[in-house]
Formats: C-alpha cells, structure tokens, sequence
C-alpha cells in the first residue's frame, strides 16, 4: 500500500526501535474490544535511555520535543505489537497524554508534547490526529524527561 504507516515511516527515514520491554509490574497495552490502550513509554532507543533530566533544568524544549517523539516511537512500536505487526488497523490514535518531567517555571509542556503529536500525524496522517494532555510533573522512572501513554482504536 503506497500510503501505509509503514511507508510513511521509512520515506521519514524512521525504523521502529524494538519495542521496550516494561519497567515494573505492568503490561504494555491492552487491546479491548478493538480499542488499545498503551501503558506509559518514555523515550528509549535500541540502546536504552535515551536521555535524562527535567525540562527547565537540563534540558531544553528542542531536547524535550526530541524525548516526546522517541517516546512516541515506542507508542508506535507498542502499536505494532498490538496488530500483529500491521499498523493500518490502527484506525485512529484517540488520545495521548504527555507527562513531561519539568521544573515548577517551566510553562512550555504543549511545546514538548508537540514532538510526539507531529510523529504520530507524519506516521498516521489524518488518523494521526488526537486528543492531548500535555502536563508538567516533578519527576518520572529513571529520570526520564517524557512519559505518553496513548488510547487508539482498531479497524474491524
């Protein structure tokens, strides 16, 4: 299919890290009644943590956006996962929600959250677009700047 997420990815020159496996007791998503909900990622790479720190502090947004569409690789990754493979059954990405590691002055999460919003329309298209919380918290597992966790639905 010339317009599948697939394609859309590598014409992106993006290939899906291997998906992380979770951190704790917890699944990585759940598919109900055609709808998957996936559990929190942060942003890891094949070689893991990708980087660390608060937004405001360490790191800045450029940093931030960049943690937000790695975290958003693993959404994907964890999406694949869920259609054994096939990411055209995703009907739609419903919802994510951005936790975004920051200090108390740092007022710029949505800019943060951008990087995954942008990844998951340039993957999905239209399909892509989604409903958002893009919120600041004092602190995430291993330090990590990001944290989404993401609703979508099946085909069929």
């Amino acid at each position: 299919m010339a317009d599948s997420v697939t394609t859309r990815l590598a014409a992106l020159g993006i290939a899906l890290p291997a998906s992380s496996a979770p951190v704790a007791n917890y699944v990585p998503f759940h598919v109900v009644d055609g709808w998957v909900y996936v559990s929190g990622q942060l942003p890891v790479t094949d070689a893991g943590l990708a980087c660390t720190g608060r937004l405001g502090a360490e790191l800045d947004v450029a940093a931030g956006a960049e943690a937000a569409r790695l975290a958003a690789l693993q959404v994907i990754a964890k999406l694949a996962d869920a259609c054994g493979g096939d990411l055209d059954r995703v009907e739609r990405i419903v919802r994510i929600d951005v936790f975004v590691a920051s200090t108390p002055d740092f007022f710029d999460q949505p800019l943060v959250g951008n990087g995954a919003s942008d990844l998951l329309v340039q993957a999905f298209g239209d399909a892509g677009r989604h409903t958002r919380n893009a919120v600041g918290v004092a602190v995430l597992p291993r330090n990590a700047p990001v944290e989404i966790a993401a609703v979508a639905k099946l085909k069929g």
